[in-house]
């Protein structure tokens, strides 16, 4: 697998940096052999409250989707190791959806950690969806202790999704039509 991509933000990526990653990204083979290439993004944040400045986001492109994933840490090594993690046990996934659809059984690695269970829908919830503008959806989310809010936007009349982002500000999701 290539990297197709790998950049830093408010950090300088040195060789040793993008040489960690690359090592890291090869062993991702093990776990699903037809990743087509990777985007790494590094990122610090140089914030007087940042508990876990170093940021890297990793997204893959694979054959009909994407595998994506971000960890924080105290630096961009641990963060890498972090989201290396996360990314392997979403291709063993992946790779386990994929030969169910086909109907084969899974062959198991002799190093395979317990089966995950696959996620399942285990309740469901009818909502009304209410006009309101985003600032008000904000303060109903925060009123109900969530982390996101599925309301009708009174500005476009979209239903839309307002959520509290990693960095505490608020973010907004609308169809593209």
């Amino acid at each position: 697998m290539n990297i197709y991509k790998l950049m830093g933000r408010n950090i300088e990526v040195t060789d040793a940096m993008r040489q960690y990653a690359e090592d890291k990204l090869a062993r991702l083979d093990r776990y699903f052999d037809q990743i087509i290439d990777a985007s790494v993004v590094m990122g610090y944040d140089n914030s007087e409250n940042a508990a876990n400045p170093a940021k890297v986001e990793v997204q893959l492109n694979v054959p009909g989707g994407i595998i994506r994933a971000e960890e924080r840490a105290l630096d961009t090594y641990a963060a890498v190791d972090l989201v290396m993690a996360k990314l392997e046990r979403q291709l063993k996934r992946f790779k386990g959806r994929l030969i169910a659809q086909r109907g084969e059984s899974i062959p198991l690695p002799e190093e395979t950690e317990p089966e995950e269970r696959a996620p399942r829908v285990s309740r469901v919830k009818r909502h009304v969806l209410r006009p309101m503008a985003p600032e008000d959806a904000a303060v109903q989310m925060e009123a109900l202790g969530h982390g996101f809010f599925l309301f009708r936007n009174v500005e476009t009349d979209l239903v839309s999704v307002i959520y509290l982002r990693d960095d505490g500000d608020y973010g907004l999701i609308e169809p593209a039509n």
